[in-house]
């Protein structure tokens, strides 16, 4: 009895696994999608239009490739141009060369390529888009060259405003400035490998001369450096700091000059074997009117196990560790932050 019903029940059991695999659905392959002729062959940039392809997990991935993919084909006329300006100008060093188009193909990188048309665009399967984009050579040239005349407007217009404004408020606004232009050379690159005739001359006198004039104002900017008698050990890193940043420390007087005023309290304590100089340090700088333009506080604890006097003097160490990992505009309130 029990032998046949264990012979029934493998008998259903059979029966319904054949049954399974009888029912299951075949599985379906499918083709593999093959690469467009206008991928495989694409077209070639011509003297007007420029060409790119681009791959990406999405539509939006892929073009963004075909951009850097164009910018990279930029990059190569720009260098190759480049590189025979100095064959002509500074004989052949090939080291000099190399670095220099490293360099331009760097910051061609950087320039935004807003007019282009997307010629092409397929997907090939799961995530997996290709696409091919133009851009007209006369039309993205224009573009340039009004992000340019703009850029440089803006330049001359803030410029213009700060000649009421203090020397330190006038030194941050070129320092804005010059970071406004940091890409503007290698766009005038580009805009002379789109239309080889084009007179970049002028646009690059104006930004020397934005160059020139900042370098101007520094030179004249200097600082003198006063304590109370607690923070003496003080002025060294701060001086230290100033340098760094090639800012005069001599006494001088005028509407270039500043004060910046150091004092400190300092409690002498004992903790496990140290002697523990807690120092409270204020520090505020003037113009050369008395107005304080900026200022900052700073609680630092010096130690040693040789005494006070050390003690005070590791407060010093510390400070100019302060002004190294932070820059001296922090530790003075940010006196130059735009």
């Amino acid at each position: 009895m029990n032998s046949s019903k264990i012979i029934l029940g493998l008998t259903t059991l059979a029966l319904l696994f054949f049954t399974a695999c009888g029912g299951s659905k075949p599985l379906v392959v499918a083709p593999k999608k093959v690469l467009p002729t206008w991928y495989k062959t694409p077209q070639k940039t011509t003297a007007t239009t420029l060409y790119a392809l681009g791959e990406g997990s999405d539509k939006k991935e892929a073009i963004a490739n075909a951009l850097s993919m164009m910018l990279s084909t930029l990059s190569v006329s720009v260098a190759s141009q480049y590189n025979s300006k100095t064959v002509e100008h500074q004989g052949v060093q090939n080291s000099y060369q190399t670095t220099h188009s490293n360099e331009v193909t760097t910051d061609v990188a950087k320039i935004r390529i807003s007019n282009y048309e997307l010629v092409e665009a397929q997907s090939m399967g799961f995530r997996n888009y290709i696409v091919q984009i133009k851009s007209d050579k006369e039309k993205l040239f224009n573009t340039l060259l009004k992000d340019v005349q703009t850029t440089l407007r803006r330049v001359d217009e803030r410029m213009l405003s700060s000649q009421n404004y203090n020397a330190i408020k006038r030194l941050k606004l070129y320092k804005k400035s010059k970071e406004e232009l940091l890409n503007i050379p290698a766009t005038l690159n580009v805009m002379s490998v789109l239309k080889p005739s084009f007179n970049e001359a002028p646009y690059r006198s104006k930004i020397q001369n934005i160059q020139h004039d900042s370098d101007k104002l520094l030179s004249k900017i200097t600082f003198s450096i006063e304590s109370n008698r607690d923070a003496k050990k003080l002025q060294a890193p701060l001086q230290s700091g100033l340098n760094a940043e090639k800012l005069q420390v001599r006494k001088s007087s005028g509407k270039y000059h500043f004060r910046v005023k150091i004092n400190s309290q300092t409690d002498k304590a004992s903790s496990y074997g140290f002697t523990l100089a807690r120092c409270a340090i204020s520090i505020t700088t003037q113009d050369y009117r008395g107005n304080v333009i900026a200022s900052n506080k700073l609680n630092i604890t010096g130690q040693s196990t040789q005494g006070y006097a050390i003690a005070k003097e590791n407060v010093a160490l510390k400070l100019n560790v302060i002004i190294k990992e932070e820059g001296i505009d922090k530790v003075l309130g940010e006196l130059f932050a735009l």
